[in-house]
């Protein structure tokens, strides 16, 4: 399978695992299960979970609440990967306990740079220019 499949193309099954997956892990950061001063002291958004295929790994996309402090936040989730990855195997009963990669979501940060691009001047000059000449 190629690696820039879609989240469409991804079957049903890897799917709903790695929802399952987000799920266990967002559960175990609200009620500050891990033992980490970091994680403790940040409210952490488990975004997405993409499962590859055969369902041993999970790439986790994560948000610091406000973005704050990422860098460390990550450093943090990728000291505690042993011990997320035995929470969430003996969640989820699946055949492998998944391997975690945690990796900071910039989903967000390209929305609002395109946002903060639309409201530039120049370029809704030309936006209001295009709309003219449709109209």
């Amino acid at each position: 399978m190629r690696h820039s499949e879609t989240p469409e193309s991804q079957s049903v099954r890897t799917l709903r695992v790695g929802e399952q997956v987000r799920h266990v892990l967002s559960d175990i950061l609200s009620r500050g299960d891990v033992h980490d001063d970091t994680l403790s002291q940040h409210m952490v958004s488990v975004t997405e979970v993409r499962m590859s295929p055969d369902l041993r790994h999970a790439t986790v996309f994560v948000k610091p609440l406000l973005g704050k402090d990422e860098e460390a936040v990550l450093k943090a989730l990728r000291t505690n990967t042993a011990y997320l990855q035995r929470e969430v195997a003996q969640r989820i009963r699946t055949k492998y306990a998944a391997k975690l990669k945690f990796l900071a979501d910039e989903s967000f940060d390209e929305a609002s740079h395109i946002e903060k691009l639309l409201r530039d001047p120049k370029v809704a000059q030309d936006l209001d220019d295009a709309d003219d000449s449709e109209g």
